[in-house]
């Protein structure tokens, strides 16, 4: 059985002139979470497009073994629909109405938004939206998750709750993770490999394998170490009182 969930052989992107992904090549294995960051406007979000299948590469090959889910930086729940309708469409694959009602209860219960099933997204915080669109794309049988910058919109600290409900999701409903940050912090707290690219042309400049368990803390030594790392490798300073990011 192959174990890679993505395979990325020498692919390449351009649009017109602008060369932005220049034969990059990478496997990414089941149930692995991977986070790519680097220079503003390298070609990250790009990747995730290729990585979707929503976009496909001037050259080079992409292998996906599995069904894809996409979460984006704003939340793309439809207003005139309720929480649980919402969930409910990413089950729309299940002929069975009974099912999919228990699927939904289910997945409300996971990210404890018990009480709100009737709530229209208007009607929720920021964290709330993004924790119904996580529970969207967790729900049913998809293999891999996309993150497109998802907490990115939130103030820091309802950022590093989302982490946690993150990490908490994804230890109920395991998903081989691909996503997109400019926030350095992020990666090194949430992903098992970090991912630095260099600027456009994007390249892999450097790979980072992070041993530690999740969820880990920001103080936990490695993510320490590896936010670090990473600053270093994209030239920047680290700073031990603030948190460090940078714009994509």
């Amino acid at each position: 059985m192959n174990n890679r969930a993505l395979q990325l052989d020498k692919i390449s992107r351009s649009f017109g002139p602008v060369e932005v992904l220049r034969e990059l090549s990478l496997d990414v294995v089941r149930g692995e979470f991977v986070a790519f960051v680097g220079p503003s406007g390298c070609g990250k979000t790009t990747l995730l497009n290729l990585l979707s299948g929503y976009d496909q590469a001037s050259s080079g090959r992409i292998n996906r073994e599995g069904r894809v889910r996409m979460v984006y930086q704003q939340d793309g729940l439809f207003p005139w629909q309720t929480v649980t309708e919402n969930i409910a469409l990413g089950l729309r694959h299940l002929n069975d109405e009974k099912e999919r009602g228990r699927q939904v209860s289910e997945m409300m219960n996971l990210i404890r938004l018990e009480g709100f099933e009737n709530h229209y997204p208007h009607q929720l915080s920021g964290g709330m939206r993004q924790r119904v669109e996580l529970a969207r794309a967790l729900a049913g049988d998809s293999d891999i998750l996309l993150l497109d910058e998802p907490f990115s919109a939130l103030d820091y600290l309802t950022r590093l709750r989302m982490r946690e409900e993150l990490a908490r999701l994804l230890r109920e409903r395991p998903r081989t993770v691909a996503l997109v940050t400019h926030d350095i912090e992020e990666a090194a707290q949430l992903a098992d490999r970090v991912i630095v690219l260099t600027e456009r042309p994007a390249q892999i400049r450097y790979e980072l394998s992070i041993a530690a368990s999740r969820p880990r803390d920001l103080t936990h030594p490695e993510v320490v170490s590896a936010t670090h790392r990473i600053l270093t490798e994209l030239g920047f300073e680290h700073d031990t009182e603030s948190s460090i990011s940078f714009r994509a």
